[in-house]
């Protein structure tokens, strides 16, 4: 639940300022302060409520990321130095540096090898922690390594298929591992995690289809994490409750939103996918497509179970009279929101139409 309390929105404020800081900033120095002020927006939200599940995942997410910064750190000290450039002469300190930089920017993107902690942390937070993990946070290390492969591709060779092994074992790690989830959390983590992948393929080939690709999983994410979190649902056991008559849009909106986040043609979310396959068959790199449509399949998979979880089986009648709820409640719950609900619904018919409508506009375009 969000607080509308002042911290709340300052916690916010401070979260957005270190990504954009970030972004932004030409010093490696300051792109590290800016992570930094990031996890201090951050964190509070995770913890504010003092429930000892939520605490216990926001002190892991810490951890983590105070030791991804602390290898970002170490590792820009080795490579550039006091250098305002990401580019320097070759040198073996430069190599390393080069190395513990891309752990440190993949350990804080929850890449593969460093994919473990991200369904722990999200098996244990709210469904406001969740979206801001999956999404925002994603934005600036996931541009940052953009940035290191465009720049460092030419001066070392072990950059792209290093990241390439990353991305493709990362897809492959989101499919499988969410096979056996019984939580809606630690499932979306490891879809995630499968994102991540297809979005490091997307950094390899083209800056463009990156940003194309993560605007669109960010759309859809949000309207997922947004119903699921007006649903109150974390369990697939308590899916099959049946919904009540007014929200009967919303159970049909989260049905297309995991078909998207699947990537099911032709859904908004299958373009970002289709973009990346599109870039690898002009680079003609065929059989590195197999590991990430394999993980895609397998994704799919459990996004369908859910979806009949959600749909099919519905027997149990709803108490009523614990779901009502006051005028003020309503005002101030924010998924409750009825605007939010109607942005929602738009977003779910613009995924509907989206990909038809895009695809339509390809030949206008160059993603190389």
């Amino acid at each position: 639940m969000f607080s509308f309390m002042p911290f709340g929105f300052l916690f916010i404020f401070v979260l957005a300022f270190g990504s954009i800081l970030s972004l932004s900033s030409l010093h490696w120095l300051s792109i590290w302060a800016g992570l930094e002020i990031n996890l201090m927006g951050f964190i509070p939200i995770l913890v504010y409520r003092g429930i000892s599940q939520e605490t216990e995942s926001g002190m892991k997410y810490f951890i983590i990321q105070a030791l991804g910064s602390g290898m970002i750190m170490m590792g820009s000290l080795l490579a550039f130095n006091l250098s305002f450039t990401w580019e320097n002469a070759p040198s073996p300190k430069i190599y390393l540096g080069m190395v513990i930089l891309l752990f440190g920017l993949m350990l804080k993107l929850g890449s593969f090898p460093f994919h473990f902690w991200l369904p722990s942390v999200m098996a244990g937070i709210s469904w406001l922690g969740c979206l801001l993990l999956t999404t925002w946070q994603k934005l600036a290390p996931l541009f940052l390594l953009a940035m290191v492969v465009k720049s460092w591709s030419s001066m070392n060779n072990f950059v792209v298929p290093f990241l390439l092994l990353a991305a493709s074992l990362s897809s492959l790690i989101g499919g499988i591992g969410g096979l056996n989830q019984t939580q809606i959390r630690a499932l979306l983590a490891y879809s995630s995690i499968g994102h991540i992948g297809w979005m490091l393929l997307c950094s390899i080939l083209s800056v463009t289809i990156l940003k194309i690709y993560f605007v669109i999983y960010f759309i859809v994410s949000v309207s997922t994490f947004v119903i699921l979190w007006n649903s109150e649902k974390s369990l697939f056991s308590q899916t099959s409750n049946t919904i009540p008559e007014n929200t009967k849009l919303n159970e049909i909106s989260l049905i297309f939103m995991l078909l998207s986040l699947g990537g099911m043609p032709p859904l908004l979310g299958f373009f970002g996918k289709w973009l990346a396959i599109w870039g690898s068959c002009m680079s003609q790199s065929y059989l590195l497509l197999l590991p990430f449509l394999a993980g895609s399949l397998v994704s799919l998979f459990y996004y369908l179970s859910l979806m009949f979880s959600v749909s099919l089986f519905s027997s149990t009648k709803l108490n009523t009279t614990a779901t009502q709820q006051s005028d003020l409640t309503l005002m101030f719950d924010f998924p409750k929101n009825q605007n939010l609900i109607h942005l929602t619904n738009f977003i779910f018919i613009f995924n509907l139409m989206g990909g038809i409508l895009i695809s339509l506009a390809l030949p206008t375009f160059d993603f190389m």
